[in-house]
């Protein structure tokens, strides 16, 4: 691009992505420039594409996962280096609120949403606060590096259950998060089941450590087995509303339910179901700031765990509105994306 210019993935409206030219944007005093490296396509995302969003302030740089270079730091900022490899926390929670005060962050009541609600990291360059990226050690390759923040949403949900290593869980939907949980799970000591309508990503989650369902199993089948191999908690993750009607049907008596797909429709609940049967309903979104990135990235640099091994296919920059057609068809767990 010419000098002052940049490459960038812009939103224009519901299902058009263009990459256009922009003006490369300037940090202001607490902010620093990144240079973007590698780029990671998620599912809202794919929500934004598809028009799901309706307060989407088009033209959008949309995207909020990557990682990138330190190139320019404003002048107020301490503790970072030009040319250091970072990674972006792109939620960003006031930390004055009620929500903040009280180890909420991640409901936080004026959170700024970077790419969602602001322009985000799908460019050549992008401009983020400098208390929301994080160095990477050199130990961490790029595309372990570049799922960090859906590992942190992962790590959040895997937490917000009572279960702990040793009982067992099932996951309905293994996108990025679905699958990063099953593998976080599973590392740790938990027995885990899956359910998902996409083959190729039951055979994913299996060379992770689970067991899986068939993709045309019932409702009545989900129910059955769960209950004899002692499900204690199920997680959400498709996204749909079929699913977490299906997850609190087929859910054994005193069991947990996390939400952590983000449907746009309504599903069927039944009261009576939930407290005869003594089914507690959690939500999880997204992460607390600023501890699950703090271990997330830690997971990483013990090698405990290789958030790399949910990657599906692997394109450019240039290929992103080819690649976000092809996310929206929901059988990828993770497109990602070299700048």
């Amino acid at each position: 691009m010419s000098s002052g210019q940049m490459l960038a993935g812009i939103l224009v409206q519901p299902k058009l992505v263009e990459l256009q030219s922009r003006p490369v944007p300037v940090p202001e005093a607490k902010e620093v420039r990144l240079t973007m490296e590698l780029l990671g396509i998620c599912g809202s995302d794919v929500s934004l594409y598809l028009g799901h969003r309706s307060n989407t302030p088009f033209p959008l740089i949309i995207g909020h996962e990557g990682i990138g270079r330190i190139e320019q730091l404003g002048t107020k900022v301490s503790g970072l280096q030009i040319g250091q490899r970072v990674v972006i926390e792109p939620n960003f929670p006031c930390g004055r609120c009620a929500m903040c005060w009280s180890g909420r962050s991640n409901i936080c009541l004026h959170k700024r949403i970077f790419g969602v609600l602001e322009p985000g990291c799908f460019a050549e360059y992008a401009v983020v606060p400098a208390q929301f990226v994080w160095p990477i050690s050199d130990n961490i390759n790029d595309e372990d590096a570049v799922l960090i923040e859906p590992l942190a949403v992962a790590l959040h949900a895997l937490y917000t259950a009572p279960a702990r290593p040793g009982d067992v869980l099932a996951v309905i939907g293994l996108g990025a998060i679905g699958l990063l949980l099953t593998q976080l799970a599973c590392r740790m000591g938990y027995r885990v089941l899956v359910y998902d309508r996409v083959v190729e990503k039951i055979e994913l989650a299996v060379q992770l450590g689970a067991i899986p369902f068939a993709p045309d199993c019932s409702e009545a089948d989900l129910a059955k087995n769960w209950q004899k191999a002692g499900v204690s908690t199920i997680f959400e993750c498709a996204g749909a509303a079929p699913a977490l009607t299906m997850a609190i049907a087929a859910a054994p008596r005193g069991a947990q339910v996390v939400v952590v797909g983000l449907a746009d429709q309504a599903s069927a609940l039944t009261e009576f179901t939930l407290t005869r049967q003594g089914i507690q309903v959690l939500s999880s979104i997204i992460y607390q700031h600023p501890l699950d990135f703090q271990r997330s990235i830690r997971l990483l640099e013990q090698g405990f765990i290789r958030p790399s091994k949910i990657i599906s296919e692997r394109t450019t920059f240039s290929n992103l509105p080819a690649a976000l057609e092809k996310a929206s068809k929901g059988l990828d767990s993770k497109i990602i994306l070299a700048v």
